[in-house]
């Protein structure tokens, strides 16, 4: 088996061998884009070669940047279109290719990659961890009254009707309801700005929205758009939606730079007539709207679900680009099985910054690269996974002090497809 990349020339032959990986067929294309893999840079893409030149199997990366805790942005390689003929499935093309992948982003440079997993028990084995969590939300129209904020520590207090973090100051934009096709731009440049502060966020390079790659609102698919826009008239937030059946309104997704716009956008989709129920598609488990509701059983919770896997490259450059809440030490021997690697690390926090560097010292974790992956980003916390036996805590208070270390500013979510 030959495992090479690929120029432009290779690409009717790639979208044909993954679509037939997984059983599918590529769409017709049509005017302004709008298919998945029409995003694809086809110099970041693997073909794998049977002995007779066959193309079997299939893998490729784009260029993101991701946010970490701390608001660094730093470059990412997302990892998609991974696939492997039915034919050949079960002898190793696929444990080649990613082995060949992890190598060539480590002598590019890269030292994160990420990938939404199709099935999750497949990429645990090559270095993923599950790192960001998303669901759905649903709630009934007629229970859909949010609660008017209270005055700090005056719980009679007289509250203004448009929610804000604080609840002390009221809402002063407002709401513009546009159709997908009229709001490009502000899209565009709502969601760069929400996705800098926001842990765990990937870019959304200029080309995706141009050619309409990916699922709404980036494709072409017709959605009604509620843009709010601040006191100033700047566009702040937006609710990409859809009426369908059963009376259903349907967020893709809510992004707003602060909580006050996406509450007056939230009461704007709760408030839409001639549906009986509305469904957050793509909701962060610890958003405060449930709390927001007047009954707060209203809110529905399904889906809850893995999002963005990470894998770390290069640990102690990973660990150092990050931000940090805590000052302390760890000691961290980290395992690698898929590439045969083996590392111990003492971790130095100090006024938001870290340094990593090898160390003989006795460690504080044992863990594998994976479940490194998962508590990267802050999302899940270490004394999850060492009770869960994923970790292995040398001393009575390790998980405790990872647990602090590792935290974020905020809970990250990743809304991007890819």
């Amino acid at each position: 088996m030959e495992i090479r990349s690929t120029s432009d020339k290779d690409l009717d032959v790639f979208v044909d061998t993954v679509h037939a990986a997984f059983g599918r067929f590529p769409e017709t294309p049509v005017e302004g884009g709008g298919l998945w893999w029409s995003a694809i840079d086809m110099d970041r893409c693997l073909l794998a070669l049977a002995e007779d030149g066959r193309p079997v199997g299939t893998a490729a990366t784009h260029a993101f940047e991701l946010t970490l805790p701390g608001s660094h942005l730093v470059p990412v390689a997302g990892v998609t279109a991974v696939g492997v003929l039915p034919s050949h499935r079960r002898q190793g093309v696929l444990g080649a290719m990613m082995r060949h992948q992890l190598a060539g982003l480590r002598a590019g440079g890269e030292f994160l990659s990420v990938l939404l997993a199709s099935e999750a028990p497949i990429y645990g084995r090559f270095g993923y961890g599950p790192a960001t969590y998303t669901q759905r939300l649903t709630v009934p129209r007629h229970r859909a009254a949010l609660a008017l904020p209270r005055a700090h520590g005056r719980a009679d207090a007289p509250a203004n009707t448009a929610g804000t973090t604080s609840g002390t100051a009221p809402d002063t934009g407002t709401v513009e309801l546009l159709r997908r096709a009229e709001c490009g731009g502000i899209l565009e440049e709502v969601y760069d700005r929400y996705r800098r502060a926001q842990p765990g966020a990937l870019s959304r390079p200029h080309r995706w929205w141009a050619l309409r790659a990916g699922q709404p609102p980036v494709s072409a698919a017709p959605r009604h758009v509620a843009v709010h826009r601040n006191a100033d008239g700047v566009a702040d937030g937006y609710a990409s939606y859809a009426l369908g059946e059963p009376d259903t309104l349907t967020v893709d997704e809510t992004v707003a730079t602060d909580d006050a716009a996406h509450t007056a956008l939230a009461r704007f989709v709760l408030g839409h007539d001639l549906v009986t129920q509305v469904v957050f598609k793509h909701f962060p488990p610890e958003h405060p709207l449930r709390w927001q509701l007047a009954d707060f059983r209203a809110g529905q919770v399904s889906g809850d679900t893995d999002w963005l896997w990470v894998r770390l490259l290069d640990v102690p450059r990973a660990l150092a680009a990050r931000g940090w809440f805590a000052d302390g030490e760890l000691v961290l021997d980290v395992h690698d099985p898929f590439l045969g690697e083996h590392g111990r690390y003492l971790l130095t926090a100090r006024d938001g910054r870290a340094v990593c560097v090898p160390t003989d010292r006795e460690p504080d974790l044992s863990l594998d690269v994976r479940d490194l992956g998962s508590v990267y980003l802050g999302g899940t916390a270490p004394s999850t996974l060492v009770r869960a036996g994923h970790v292995r805590a040398h001393r009575p208070d390790a998980a405790a002090r990872a647990d602090a270390l590792f935290r974020a500013e905020r809970s990250p979510h990743c809304l991007h497809w890819f």
